[in-house]
């Protein structure tokens, strides 16, 4: 059922907002040199690796010029990209990797390789034991402002806890973040 779910919103989804996507690379192009899409390495189910696709919000090759986490201010965010993030507009072409099967709708949000070394065996077992997702627990009660211990005591929670219910819960809690987010601008 969440496989069928994840599938009919995803299409629906990347049927309905084909003009924002539009939009969004064109501003993209416009606003910094560099590809619209940013692909990055990212583990998923099993521990199996796949390309997560974004809007591209940092400048060209921010990769090599620090972490794989962002700060606030990061010199590295372009001015679309700002705008990107704060909207989670950025996050609409993961909706493609939903429909390939490597992410879900709902899950905890994939780690990079090198994350790896920041959990036990069991913490990672438990944390790859599901789909990754475009938004969780933690994105939805948190979003970034968890630290690196809530969000990964909130993605064990989730696999522990997760259920459809509990997916329309997250879907809604995150979507109010977003409005949150974005009203208070």
């Amino acid at each position: 059922m969440k496989r069928l779910f994840d599938l009919a919103v995803s299409l629906f989804v990347l049927l309905s907002l084909w003009p924002v996507f539009l939009a969004v690379a064109v501003a993209i192009r416009l606003d910094s040199p560099g590809n619209v899409f940013y692909c990055q390495e990212r583990v998923g189910l099993g521990g199996r690796p796949f390309l997560m696709f974004k809007f591209r919000t940092m400048v060209a090759d921010a990769d090599k010029m620090g972490s794989h986490q962002t700060a606030f201010g990061d010199a590295r965010i372009t001015p679309v990209g700002v705008f990107l993030r704060k909207t989670s507009l950025d996050e609409l072409p993961q909706l493609l990797n939903v429909v390939t099967g490597d992410m879900s709708l709902v899950g905890p949000r994939p780690d990079v390789p090198a994350q790896r070394s920041d959990y036990t065996e069991e913490q990672w077992a438990k944390r790859t034991s599901v789909l990754p997702g475009i938004t969780g627990l933690a994105q939805a009660t948190k979003r970034s402002l968890a630290t690196p211990e809530e969000r990964l005591a909130l993605d064990l929670e989730y696999v522990d806890r997760r259920s459809f219910w509990l997916d329309m819960k997250i879907i809604l809690l995150t979507i109010k973040q977003v409005l949150k987010i974005k009203s208070a601008s």
